[in-house]
């Protein structure tokens, strides 16, 4: 069918403004600062990827290393005990280690035991285990606790339990929280049996239990579900980190020598691919020609409108798509959401109830947030959070609006709290303070009926990446004239706008949704 000024062609419809001259035919020209500076409001994440985060690639499959520091979670868990057997590798046997209460006379100052230590995480990447997803199990494969040497002092967290409330991995229904300090003493391997993602350690201990009608019991497992059983992976509930043994220093003798040292495999290959769009516009030339009313220029008011369309999808894709690579080669990049939902931070949150029938109140989100922002994993000023638009009018009601934050009575004070307005990059940014840090706050209307409500991104951890090599600028890009009169013969013109890049994601810690 034939165009005319008022029925353009089904294929596609662009348009640009009259800054946006394309110039000659069969020209290609860069777009990709141009096009980023339209209709920011409607891409918040795309636009502040290639303001802040874009990384150019050289390769379509390309690869990053996930780098994580050991130093600050060397931890593991106690296991089991073993109070009377010869050191690890001088006829002990890991079945002599048992998990159930001793007596707290047995673990004064000064007595001596062998501790098993199993931990949760891999040894290769440190990779560790993550809020809302099903987690790595003590003593998986790949997980022995290497950082554990001679002379470390190692806090192992016990219940202390009276005899009538001791049942076999169950938690006690009176119990008190305290602690052992332990020296290690030295490192081998049971002679018989020993598990070979544990390490078994001869240790003195340091900070004792008092003596007394007590009996002491290890924590036993890293996670609590629901009700009392304490279970060895129940995924969801959380780490429980009052269970974790943590090297807390080392102790030497004077003039003794240099101690051992370890080794870790802090890196993590992650392969990530570009995506190619693409987004047309053809017209006769007819209809090019044609002067109608209100806008004159048919062709340029529809070009402007293609750009947008053009943003509009990558930055839908930028948020929903699966990182993928189809039978035919297509490549799929990765998508924030998807991403997040499947290896990062995942919380809950409800703003459909009040309070009182169950929603989610400021306390709630505030815990959400003390265990996002772990200082040893994430930071506050690095991350953008984009919300829904129901969201988003929830976080400004429950914060109100304060200029500071306001100390009504030493029990009351606003520490959650809407206490600006600011624009970044063109967008408008609301400032909510929480004693975590100032959250960055962008409604994002893409996330408006999807199955999340924030989306919160660390950009220090996220990269817009054009593919860029052999002096090819495969970034957004405006192809004049792929077809014309001219080249082809056929009375109309079609212009191509066309983009690869993909979205480089690490550090899975460092990003959350709440759905």
């Amino acid at each position: 069918m034939a165009d005319n000024p008022l029925t353009l062609s089904t294929h596609a419809q662009a348009q640009v403004e009259s800054t946006f001259n394309t110039g000659d035919l069969r020209r290609r020209y860069d777009f990709s600062s141009r096009v980023s500076e339209l209709a920011p409001d409607q891409t918040p994440f795309f636009r502040v990827l290639s303001k802040v985060a874009k990384k150019a690639t050289t390769d379509p499959e390309f690869k990053t290393l996930e780098q994580r520091s050991m130093w600050h979670k060397r931890y593991a868990y106690a296991v089991a005990l073993d109070l009377n057997g010869a050191a690890p590798g001088s006829g002990d046997n890991d079945s002599d280690y048992a998990d159930f209460a001793f007596a707290s006379g047995d673990l004064q100052a000064g007595d001596e035991m062998n501790v098993k230590f199993e931990t949760d995480y891999l040894s290769a990447g440190n990779v560790q285990n993550i809020l809302g997803q099903t987690g790595t199990a003590v003593g998986a494969s790949g997980t022995k606790p290497i950082f554990f040497l001679e002379n470390q002092m190692v806090k192992i967290p016990v219940r202390k339990v009276a005899a009538a409330n001791i049942a076999d991995d169950t938690v006690p229904t009176v119990y008190v929280d305290d602690y052992m300090v332990v020296k290690i003493q030295n490192l081998g391997v049971p002679a018989a049996s020993p598990d070979a993602e544990a390490i078994y350690a001869k240790c003195i201990v340091v900070r004792g239990i008092a003596a007394g009608s007590d009996h002491v019991t290890l924590p036993d497992v890293q996670y609590e579900s629901t009700g009392t059983t304490w279970e060895a992976n129940a995924g969801t509930s959380g780490l429980a980190e009052k269970d974790k043994c943590y090297v807390i220093g080392s102790a030497h003798a004077e003039g003794s020598g240099f101690p051992d040292t370890y080794k870790d495999t802090p890196y993590k290959d992650v392969v990530s691919y570009t995506q190619i769009w693409k987004t047309t516009m053809q017209m006769t030339n007819t209809a090019r020609a044609t002067e109608l009313k209100l806008a004159r220029d048919e062709w340029a008011r529809v070009w402007k409108n293609k750009l947008i369309e053009h943003k509009w999808d990558i930055e839908t894709d930028l948020l929903f798509s699966s990182k993928y690579k189809d039978s035919a080669g297509v490549r799929y990049t990765a998508g924030i959401v998807d991403y997040i939902l499947s290896s990062g931070n995942v919380f809950s949150i409800d703003i459909a109830n009040s309070q009182a029938n169950g929603g989610t109140s400021s306390d709630d989100f505030l815990q959400n947030m003390s265990d996002f922002m772990d200082p040893r994993y994430n930071s506050s000023n690095a991350t953008m959070f984009m919300c829904d638009t129901a969201t988003y009018n929830w976080l400004h009601k429950l914060g109100g609006f304060q200029k500071n934050d306001v100390e009504i009575s030493s029990q009351f004070r606003f520490d959650f709290a809407v206490t600006g307005k600011k624009k970044l990059f063109g967008l408008p940014v609301t400032q909510i303070t929480t004693p975590y840090g100032d959250m960055n706050v962008v409604r994002n209307v893409h996330l408006d009926g999807s199955p999340v409500r924030i989306v919160a991104v660390n950009l220090k951890h996220v990269s817009y990446r054009p593919l860029v090599g052999n002096g090819v600028n495969r970034d957004t890009s405006v192809y004049v004239g792929v077809q014309s009169l001219e080249n082809t013969g056929v009375d109309r013109r079609i212009d191509l706008i066309q983009t690869e890049a993909g979205l480089e994601i690490v550090m899975p810690e460092a990003h959350a949704v709440w759905k």
